[in-house]
């Protein structure tokens, strides 16, 4: 199946349990808005996108992602998790995502640049403070943001700092962005450790992508005494039963570039890690890591998403059936938005909120949906998982905006 089929199969099922009729099902999985252009810089031809994938909440809101693997397909499920992530997050957004197709690894700074402001061009109409917000996402970052802020300004000829997140320090960005959807994703753990596992913490961790989220909350984790014992990039991994020296790691990392350049565990491959015996493992990569054809070795009984949609329907269905919880994208990830949400907030009233103010907040916003997600996981006598369960809190979210607005 397409990423978005296994969304459609994955809506069919909440369709089922709350007894939503057809037009729901369309509303629910039909976008709002699909853009596309072909940005042409220095003689080369990009495909892009940015899809809308529904605003009953608010403004749509997602990240941009530069990487030679973006698709149609890829952005429009990306937007539909959006969809769900704020609306279960309760923040007052829709749902949006871009994307264009290329390798940032094998360009030069100078051509990113470009493509960055190209994009805006093609896209400001649809983009906008009260209209379509983006962020970071795969391979791109705050200085990116930088760029897109500014020909955005040049476009419609004002300053809207509000139409953008995850930009720098400077430009209205914020302090928390950082780290965000790392410590959102820790938080989560934490709360599933108290939950699920007497708060204990002998506890052996695998981490699936070392890149913003993946590195950062592999380093909160080794700091609270957890044994990260596995991390890797799309390189390659390394595995050392007896735990890894995260911040050395740190430093071999920005040194080489790749994780597997540190010496003192054993080299693993990308798909190996997933098949460890740990007790918590961290899926920071992309979609469509575990599937069908390896759900059935996967050994750590619990498991975390920090990317977007990296384990199937199918293999859903796998590890559910073999007692694997895994904590879905819409929950793990969302402090990333949250904060983003916060940082477009001071944007645009000028009102410039403590940091640990805002720390507590997102503390705050992250056990509460994962209260929420429990909760409904149990009121279900637990023969649904939790992502299902996070699934019916925010379908029935977007569609009670939707009544309300008079679309159903």
């Amino acid at each position: 199946m397409s990423t978005f089929d296994n969304i459609l199969s994955r809506v069919r099922e909440v369709q089922k349990l709350e007894n939503l009729d057809e037009a729901a099902f369309n509303l629910l999985t039909t976008p709002k808005r699909i853009s596309r252009a072909e940005l042409e810089v220095d003689g080369q031809k990009y495909q892009a996108w940015r899809i809308l994938s529904n605003e009953a909440l608010g403004p749509g809101k997602g990240g941009i992602r530069f990487h030679p693997e973006v698709s149609e397909d890829e952005v429009k499920s990306l937007a539909f998790w959006m969809s769900l992530k704020n609306s279960l997050a309760g923040l007052p957004y829709g749902g949006g995502k871009g994307g264009v197709k290329f390798d940032p690894k094998t360009t030069d700074a100078a051509t990113i640049e470009k493509i960055s402001r190209e994009f805006i061009r093609k896209f400001y109409k649809v983009l906008g403070q009260d209209i379509d917000i983006p962020a970071p996402d795969v391979y791109t970052n705050a200085k990116i943001m930088g760029y897109m802020l500014d020909e955005y300004e040049k476009a419609v000829g004002h300053h809207e700092p509000g139409m953008i997140t995850g930009k720098p320090l400077e430009l209205g960005g914020s302090v928390l962005r950082g780290d965000a959807t790392a410590r959102g994703g820790y938080i989560v753990i934490k709360n599933l450790v108290e939950k699920l596992l007497a708060g204990r913490k002998d506890l052996k961790v695998a981490v699936q992508g070392f890149g913003n989220a993946g590195l950062f909350i592999a380093k909160m984790l080794a700091f609270d005494g957890f044994a990260v014992v596995a991390v890797s990039d799309s390189q390659g991994g390394i595995y050392n039963e007896k735990g890894l020296n995260i911040e050395e790691l740190i430093k071999v990392k920005e040194a080489s570039g790749r994780v597997d350049a540190y010496a003192d565990a054993a080299k693993i491959t990308n798909e190996a890690i997933l098949e460890l015996p740990v007790d918590i493992l961290v899926l920071a990569a992309l979609e469509n890591q575990i599937t069908e054809k390896n759900a059935g070795r996967v050994a750590a009984p619990y498991i975390v998403e920090l990317a977007n949609g990296p384990v199937t329907y199918d293999a859903d269905k796998i590890l559910f059936a073999h007692g694997t919880q895994v904590v879905p994208d819409i929950l793990a990830n969302s402090g990333g938005v949250i904060v983003s949400y916060f940082e477009w907030c001071q944007n645009r009233t000028g009102d410039i909120l403590d940091n640990n103010y805002l720390s507590d907040l997102l503390m705050k916003k992250m056990q509460a949906s994962f209260t929420a997600v429990f909760e409904k996981y149990l009121e279900h006598d637990r023969k649904i998982d939790l992502r299902t369960a996070a699934y019916i809190i925010a379908i029935n979210r977007i569609l009670a905006a939707e009544k309300f607005r008079g679309n159903l």
